[in-house]
């Protein structure tokens, strides 16, 4: 190849970014390292992540939040496995995002590196591509761009090192099409408008696929003419925030209030949503007699009542169309106004004691002294209900959850993701100690970005959702339970901020009538009484006793003082005494909860 030469590798950079594509994810090794300069030099924004892992997380999350494609960049072999679960999540979501992964090509045959990478997409769900010559390679990428845009899904793209090394054709790319809307047939628009006339007490869940510009507008504006509540999935958490007939999250996330109104209603109608078992309490939260109807662009998805195959955007339009010409519709459940549908303000028994603060209290308490533009990310575990539940949220755009697949340990990637999509909002990662642990090399990557957030460990030294399901039934715990582990001393070594909560807050009404902390004593968040530690004793180690009974105040202090400009966040030292800011990015308070 003559110096100057352009290779394929470069091309594809010089395509993506042209495409708009100006935000990459992953970890870089020989095999993607010039495909992954030629991005950058063509404008993107190179995130480097600890894991592969955690960057595919990172790109899915990105790819959520801002409503953007996601990148993923990885080296060939190990790098490709070691993002599986990631990308398993992401083509499970149906988030657009396209998996560049360099491959051994045609001369790799007997390399370490081998995978057959095809199938490997196949058995989690991702659509596949292969740049198959130096010739073809660039419209191959271009291919599952568009792939990943237009059908909404997961692109792994097989990247050989031969052809990328290989001098590019003088070639120019075909411009991209606009991703088609699906529009409804009409014959179902005038079913979906019958069913909807004929109900009484309506409900609209809407779900990860409602949460594409206009759509939101579309559903509110045909609830509005017929009556009906509005609820969503929990990935689309947020969507109708604003409207005084948003029951919130349906589903196990449902308030009691939310739940009887939905499990009244005499007609469902999901608006990109599947309607699994979550949504519905395995079925229960829909009434028997009630009519279903589901509306989607994936036909796979429509497995209950009537299948409307179409944009929810383009169908709740077209549905709004043939019900205005009918005139006013029933709004039985819109004669009076909705109670609070908010699980804070439902009555509990706070069990708040012995070293150990109640979930529901520390929730409640975060909720309140975090800003309101924030974007919370969940952890899967058995903790993941109480920040769900009692974190309130700006908008769809600032809730991620990545809970496709139930993996453990994808939170804080998630949270990254979400972090570099809405720098302007304060990140917020709510994870299990599990989980936490599991992803604890990112916690480098927060640190290098600068970004703020505030990192939560709900703690409760166990696999907390095999020791609430085994232990009724007197099986040994030991394979489950762990020592407790002062973990915010471990985000500390990392550069964070860390304080450990473990006592309640006091809480006075103030002169507005808002509820606000005033002063407690805090800790660590665990979530059963301490329990049998490996080996049958029941035991703080030294190190969780050095940093116990922080007070609340700290915590306020270190919330408060994050720099949204500068990532800075006031530090704390063993002694809870307020010593920053500092150069800090995070904070990460590890709280203790007793709920069995």
């Amino acid at each position: 190849m003559s110096p100057g030469t352009a290779t394929v590798s470069r091309r594809i950079g010089e395509a993506l970014a042209a495409t708009g594509v100006d935000t990459c994810f992953g970890v870089v090794g020989s095999g993607n390292f010039h495909l992954t300069n030629a991005l950058v030099a063509a404008g993107a924004t190179f995130v480097a992540a600890r894991h592969e892992g955690g960057a595919a997380v990172m790109a899915d999350a990105y790819a959520r939040t801002s409503g953007n494609l996601g990148v993923l960049s990885l080296h060939q072999g190990p790098g490709v496995t070691n993002a599986l679960t990631g990308i398993a999540e992401a083509a499970k979501s149906r988030t657009p995002m396209v998996v560049l992964a360099a491959d051994t090509g045609a001369a790799g045959a007997r390399s370490n590196f081998r995978l057959d990478q095809a199938a490997l997409a196949a058995g989690i769900g991702a659509a596949y591509e292969r740049a198959a010559t130096p010739a073809s390679a660039v419209e191959d990428v271009l291919r599952a761009v568009r792939r990943a845009r237009t059908e909404r899904r997961t692109v792994l793209v097989s990247l050989p090192l031969d052809v990328q090394n290989a001098e590019a054709p003088d070639s120019v790319p075909r411009a991209e099409a606009p991703p088609p809307v699906h529009l409804a047939h009409p014959a179902s628009v005038d079913a979906l408008a019958e069913l909807i006339a004929a109900a009484h007490r309506p409900v609209f869940i809407a779900g990860r696929g409602a949460r594409h510009p206009g759509a939101a507008a579309a559903i509110e504006a045909l609830a509005e003419h017929c009556g009906a509540l509005l609820a969503t999935s929990a990935v689309a958490k947020g969507l109708f925030n604003g409207s005084p007939w948003y029951l919130d999250v349906a589903g196990g996330f449902a308030s009691p209030a939310a739940a009887e109104r939905i499990a009244g209603a005499d007609a469902v109608v999901a608006w990109g949503c599947a309607l699994n078992m979550w949504t519905t309490r395995h079925g229960r939260l829909i009434a028997p007699g009630a009519a279903v109807a589901q509306v989607d662009v994936d036909p796979d998805a429509l497995h209950t009542g009537l299948g409307v195959l179409g944009d929810a955007a383009a169908t709740a339009t077209a549905v709004l169309a043939a019900l205005s010409a009918r005139g006013p519709a029933a709004t039985a459940y819109r004669a009076e106004p909705l109670p609070s549908v908010r699980w804070r303000d439902e009555p509990f028994d706070d069990r708040t004691g012995d070293g150990r603060i109640d979930p529901r209290t520390l929730s409640i308490a975060l909720d309140d002294l975090l800003p309101a533009a924030r974007t919370v990310s969940v952890d899967s575990g058995n903790f993941m209900g109480y920040p769900s539940m009692y974190l309130s949220v700006p908008d769809a755009a600032g809730f991620c959850f990545t809970q496709a697949f139930q993996s453990i340990g994808l939170g804080l990637a998630t949270a990254i993701g979400a972090a570099v999509a809405r720098p302007d909002r304060l990140a917020v990662a709510a994870l299990g100690d599990g989980g936490f642990l599991m992803g604890i090399a990112e916690l480098e990557t927060v640190v290098r970005l600068g970004r703020p957030m505030v990192i939560v460990v709900y703690d409760d030294a166990a696999y907390g959702a095999e020791v609430h399901h085994f232990g009724p039934g007197g099986h040994p715990l030991a394979t489950v339970t762990f020592p407790d582990t002062d973990l915010a001393a471990i985000a500390r070594g990392y550069g964070c901020a860390g304080v450990v909560v473990r006592t309640r807050p006091t809480w006075h009404r103030s002169a507005s009538g808002c509820t606000a902390p005033a002063t407690a004593r805090c800790s660590s968040t665990r979530r059963s009484p301490p329990t049998a530690a490996p080996g049958g004793s029941t035991r703080r180690s030294a190190a969780t006793d050095n940093s116990s009974q922080h007070d609340l105040r700290p915590l306020r202090t270190m919330i408060g003082s994050v720099d949204h400009a500068e990532g800075r966040a006031a530090t704390m030292d063993r002694a809870g005494r307020v010593v920053g800011p500092d150069r800090v990015r995070a904070v990460l308070p590890s709280v203790a909860d007793p709920l069995t």
